[in-house]
Order: structure tokens, then C-alpha cells, then sequence
């Protein structure tokens, strides 16, 4: 069951609700779920599908994206699941929150994923005005952080996750768990109405290093919760045990929240390459 002294809040990265009874079954709980394209086109239908040459159209990949996700939805009837929109570097605003908007109603839990880009941003913007829960993903620096915190505001609390992606930072030779001690520290300045979700979680250390900054939420893959299972769910509780000197820190930066969105450098080559990337695995299943 979920240990007491646990603050953050766990969800698995997962598109297949087997994988979900699965860790429900082995934590005892879990208190989200997290979907992405690349994640869809993983699940085991799809995968086989492609496998065999027999691409969906797009009414097909959407309509199954649509019941995996209610699937899941009934496994955690309590907790957000986290569903993203198609979007490439041509994609408007007005197409995002488009989908956004069709997709909220998919599920009662719905949080809607939109890229931390001009268009994205927009359309997070217009979906808190109309009351939809937004998770803003594709982060990699602090400015982007802030654009999505000055862009939401008046959101209340639950309803906006920033994801930084500290994997993927890491491939680059920068030290993602830094972006996040930052983007915490840097909300602290705030009314505490966006939430800081550490995403591409890649090892345990990753991991118990964001439980020992008490981090919001983290998203994790199948097999490293089930690795924190089976030691226990250890909760660290001293960031400095925890050594990631073979990566370069990003340091911190003194931004003013109040800004309009607007004003923020949210350009990043990461958001450029995962935000390709997602389109390419999505496309890669249509006919």
C-alpha cells in the first residue's frame, strides 16, 4: 500500500492498461498514469498491428487511443491520466486546444498533454480559461517552466503539471535532476498552482532522486516501479546522497513569474526533437 511518509505523487508511464492492473497489483496503488504518442505506439496491439504491416487510419488510431484510455481510466478512477494531442512544428493553437478540447471529454480524468511551444502554450492557455486540466510536457529549462507558469495562471492546483524530461537532458550531457531542484525552487515563489511532474525517468536513481526533493509527481516506466517495489518503496530523504557529477548542472536562474508568458525564451532543441519525434512514432502507425 501507499507508505505514509510518501509526498510525491506516483504515476506510471504507460500506455497499456495491462501494465497498469499490473502495478496497481504490485505497489498496492498508484495515483496517475501518463500517455504520449511514442507510448501508443508501443502498446502491444499497435505494435503488433505495425508489425504485420496493418497501419490504422486516422479514425482507427484515434478511436484506439480513445478506448485505451477510458480502460485506464476505470483502473484509476481517482487520479489523472494524462492524454496527448498530435502536434508538429506546423500544428496552430487553435488545432491543439481543438483537440484538447474533444479529448477532455474523453475521460472524467482527463489532463490534456501539450508541447511547451508558442502554439502549445496558446492552447494551454485557452484550456485553463475553459477549465480543462493541462500537462505541459517538453520542458527543458527553467524559462519554459515559467512561461507555463505565468500562462496558467489562476489555474488551482491539480489542474497544471509541467514535465521536464530529465533523461533526455542527460543524453546531452546536462544534469536533468538539477532542472528540477531549480524549477521547484523557483515556484516557490509562486501561488503553487503549477505542479512539477519529473518525466523521462530512465533509472532509480532518477527516480529516488526526485522522491528526495519531494518533488510533486513523478512518471515512471513498468519496470522501475516495479524495482522500487521489490526494494521496499524506499523514500530518500537527502538529495546529496545521490551523485550525478559525470553530468554538467544547469544553473539556477532568478526569473520573475509575473512576466507574461510571452516574454520567455521557451525555444529549445529538445522540444523541437520530441516534439518530431512524437509526430514520427504517431504518423508511423497510419496508413
Amino acid at each position: 500500500m501507499r507508505p505514509k511518509e510518501l509526498k510525491t505523487k506516483i504515476f506510471l508511464d504507460s500506455c497499456d492498461p495491462a501494465e497498469t492492473k499490473e502495478i496497481i497489483s504490485i505497489l498496492g496503488f498508484i495515483d496517475g498514469q501518463t500517455t504520449n504518442p511514442t507510448l501508443v505506439a508501443k502498446n502491444p496491439y499497435a505494435r503488433e498491428r505495425f508489425e504485420k504491416g496493418d497501419k490504422f487510419t486516422k479514425e482507427e488510431i484515434f478511436e484506439f487511443y480513445k478506448k485505451v484510455i477510458k480502460e485506464i481510466s476505470v483502473l484509476i478512477p481517482d487520479g489523472p491520466v494524462s492524454v496527448e494531442v498530435y502536434a508538429d512544428e506546423n500544428t496552430t493553437a487553435d488545432e491543439i486546444f481543438q483537440q484538447g478540447k474533444d479529448i477532455f471529454n474523453w475521460i472524467p480524468n482527463a489532463q490534456i498533454k501539450y508541447p511547451i511551444t508558442k502554439s502549445g502554450l496558446e492552447a494551454g492557455e485557452m484550456s485553463i480559461k475553459e477549465c480543462m486540466r493541462v500537462n505541459m510536457t517538453l520542458c527543458f529549462n527553467q524559462e519554459q517552466a515559467a512561461a507555463v507558469y505565468s500562462a496558467t495562471m489562476g489555474a488551482k492546483k491539480g489542474d497544471v503539471f509541467v514535465s521536464p524530461f530529465i533523461g533526455r537532458l542527460d543524453d546531452i550531457g546536462e544534469n536533468g535532476m538539477s532542472l528540477i531542484s531549480n524549477i521547484i525552487e523557483m515556484y516557490k515563489n509562486g501561488d503553487g498552482h503549477s505542479e512539477v511532474l519529473s518525466a523521462s525517468v530512465r533509472t532509480m536513481d532518477h527516480f529516488l532522486a526526485s522522491l528526495a526533493l519531494n518533488v510533486d509527481i513523478i512518471t515512471a516506466p513498468l519496470s522501475i516501479l516495479k524495482e522500487w517495489g521489490s526494494m521496499g518503496m524506499p523514500i530518500p530523504k537527502d538529495i546529496n546522497n545521490f551523485n550525478f557529477s559525470a553530468l554538467k548542472d544547469i544553473h539556477y536562474k532568478d526569473i520573475d513569474l509575473n512576466k507574461n508568458w510571452k516574454d520567455f525564451d521557451i525555444k529549445h532543441q529538445l522540444t523541437d526533437k520530441g516534439l518530431a519525434r512524437f509526430a514520427s512514432d504517431w504518423n508511423a502507425l497510419i496508413k
